[in-house]
């Protein structure tokens, strides 16, 4: 799994990798909650995206990072980020926008490893074992414990323009796990991410321009929050899970998205005071269990 020459420091952090991944993945949440009431969603991942675009364009060009050599490898990037970036997080963004409550959009998106491990065997080659299915189908089962244990908000609506969105967040960070696993194994990720990161600033910038008023409260918290989802997630979350998919089978980083919801609730109460009940926390273990089983056996 190491080369010979793998220091002990590199071995630890390869291993620590996943985790690290899940912890970052789910601040995201707590920063769309802290940034979403001062931005309208496209406004705001707009404005995500053309940061993080400026600053790994300036790291590309300082470290001289080799760019995709021909226009149509540029074309297999940027559909990448537009699926895993501009359709999955406006998506999700868009749906909680139009009230839908985020604890039901987090369970129609829960069913992305499921709908990665189908989708892993006849477009990939890769084999699901039985164990692996029956993890997947376990943390779906802890996600739907994990929310119906938490106390949240009153209010929320559900409208077929929210259900809508949530789908298409789901399918779009589905099929672009695999697009990414497929054809975009050996990008670098910091030109790479210049390509995903313009390419989901123009649509969502579009879209922005289409539908809202493009009107920023700029007030220290959506400074924070902003620079958090940018340097935090699209920087180094996303860094993490490109080179997690790069380096294993699909369905087996995407039973890792399954911890997201327990870790954010976890979050939530520490940073929210949002209540967790006995069912919440039997929903956790169930998903560390599941997430267990999904990744045991030989790499």
């Amino acid at each position: 799994m190491f080369p010979p020459s793998a220091s002990p420091a590199h071995r630890a952090f390869v291993a620590a990798m996943p985790a690290l991944f899940v912890l970052l993945w789910s601040t995201g949440f707590i920063g769309a909650k802290l940034g979403l009431p001062h931005a309208e969603p496209f406004t705001f991942l707009a404005i995500r995206m053309l940061i993080a675009t400026a600053l790994l364009a300036v790291l590309a060009f300082a470290t001289a990072a080799p760019w995709p050599r021909t226009p149509a490898e540029a074309a297999r990037i940027a559909l990448a980020g537009l699926l895993n970036q501009a359709g999955y997080l406006g998506g999700v963004f868009y749906a909680i926008g139009t009230g839908l409550p985020a604890g039901i959009t987090a369970l129609i998106v829960g069913f992305q490893p499921l709908l990665t491990a189908a989708l892993a065997g006849p477009l990939l080659g890769e084999r699901v074992t039985r164990a692996q299915w029956a993890g997947l189908g376990l943390g779906l089962i802890g996600i739907v414990l994990v929310l119906a244990g938490r106390e949240h908000a009153a209010g929320g609506q559900i409208t077929p323009a929210g259900i809508a969105s949530a789908l298409l967040a789901l399918l779009t960070i589905t099929f672009g796990t695999v697009w990414q696993k497929r054809h975009c194994g050996g990008m670098d990720l910091r030109t790479g991410g210049v390509v995903q990161y313009g390419a989901s600033a123009l649509a969502l910038g579009a879209l922005a321009f289409a539908f809202e008023t493009r009107i920023v409260d700029w007030t220290p918290a959506f400074a924070f929050a902003l620079g958090w989802l940018v340097l935090v997630l699209s920087v180094g979350a996303v860094g993490l899970l490109y080179t997690l998919i790069r380096r294993g089978e699909v369905a087996r980083v995407g039973s890792l998205f399954y911890l997201t919801p327990p870790v954010t609730a976890l979050m939530a109460w520490a940073m929210f005071g949002e209540r967790l009940g006995v069912v919440a926390i039997l929903g956790m273990a169930l998903v560390a269990g599941a997430v267990w089983l999904a990744n045991r056996g030989p790499r």
